[in-house]
């Protein structure tokens, strides 16, 4: 598989519709896994990075789940295309600061990743549509027995999987899920829930994971503990959590529509017409915009059909991704002014917002539409 054919398909967690697809983009489960007695990435001087890539990447080709994948070593990727890489959440921004001796692997659908010496020699990764932790992990999980069984993976009988963060010795395991929450922010309560989700040891982190801002109303939770618990308990306390937050955010949408119906439509109906209209338009509002605007198909003022679309945005509206559709090097400015065109072009088959058709928002996360008052 070639890079063109990464960039022309969106990818199966993006197009996909699993359960609580409204509220939960993404989740994804990634395993942290090295070789024994080999340095790690880090202190690896570069003939051992190499020596290590060329004993794992051929054993992660040779997988059937990697039939007609894409592999490439970073050395031979472009700055944006690293880049695209990272907006795709296939490849993690720390590894996309590697060259030699690093690797990626993944399959044509885009469900499942293998880093090859980011911070630890194997950073194995699933992610899918939705809430499906279980079988995201169910899949990864599958991969790692794979690969433990043709390659002499470092584990200690007491502590677990030996790795190069001691916060992710033992299981090696980070699960967590994206998720679009413009009803608890419009309401100003994600600071009460992110607190909440910090006192009982998960983190809760921006689009691009640790240290990023949560662009878009989308904010990732993940679990903190990697040792002492088993991945599928991690996964079961994170999965109540995040049903938890669904309802949260479903109940914030619908006191919205009850007692600040006049927000909500200015809201949606402002973000409409500023991505209609705009001509210029930053990464960072963009994403905000395209947030109410998939909050307004969520409680129906715009056609179901028009939610593909307006996903595909969030993605084809990022930096490198702009750069590469256009094979030019663009400037800021430039990426604006670019930005605002193709959303703008987008939209001519978007409608305008219908408030008559307001679904209303059910407060135990069940999906059947009530009437409008």
């Amino acid at each position: 598989m070639k890079f063109q054919s990464v960039i022309t398909s969106t990818g199966e967690w993006l197009r996909g519709e699993g359960p609580h697809h409204q509220i939960v983009v993404s989740s994804r489960v990634r395993l942290a896994r090295n070789l024994r007695n080999r340095a790690f990435p880090g202190w690896a001087k570069k003939a051992e990075r190499l020596a290590i890539l060329d004993l794992i990447k051929p054993q992660v080709e040779e997988l059937p789940e990697m039939q007609d994948s894409f592999s490439e070593v970073l050395q031979d990727l472009s700055a944006v295309e690293k880049q695209v890489l990272v907006e795709r959440h296939l490849i993690s921004r720390e590894h996309a600061a590697k060259s030699i001796g690093s690797a990626i692997v993944m399959n044509r659908k885009q469900t499942l990743s293998i880093m090859v010496n980011e911070e630890d020699h194997l950073r194995m990764q699933s992610i899918r549509s939705g809430l499906q932790l279980r079988q995201a992990f169910k899949l990864v999980d599958k991969v790692d027995s794979a690969l433990e069984s043709k390659l002499d993976i470092a584990y200690d009988a007491k502590l677990g999987y030996l790795t190069a963060c001691p916060t992710n010795v033992g299981t090696g395991m980070r699960a967590s899920a994206m998720l679009h929450l413009p009803g608890l922010v419009l309401s100003e309560l994600i600071n009460q829930v992110i607190q909440a989700v910090n006192k009982i040891g998960l983190a809760v982190r921006g689009l691009y994971g640790e240290g990023t801002e949560a662009m878009g109303n989308l904010f990732q939770i993940s679990n903190q503990t990697t040792l002492g618990e088993k991945e599928d308990e991690i996964i079961a306390r994170l999965s109540k959590v995040i049903e938890t937050i669904i309802e949260k955010e479903h109940d914030a949408r619908q006191v919205l529509i009850q007692k600040k119906p006049n927000t909500l439509w200015d809201q949606i109906g402002r973000a409409y017409g500023v991505l209609t209209y705009a001509h210029a338009m930053t990464s960072k509002e963009a994403l905000n915009l395209l947030s109410i605007v998939k909050l307004g198909i969520d409680l129906g003022t715009f056609p179901e059909d028009k939610r593909l679309p307006i996903d595909e945005l969030f993605i084809e509206t990022q930096p490198a991704h702009l750069q590469k559709g256009t094979q030019q090097k663009l400037n800021a400015e430039e990426r604006d002014h670019l930005r605002a065109e193709i959303i703008r072009e987008r939209l001519k088959t978007v409608p305008k917002p219908d408030m008559s058709k307001v679904a209303r928002e059910p407060a135990s996360g069940n999906s059947e539409p009530a009437k409008h008052e």
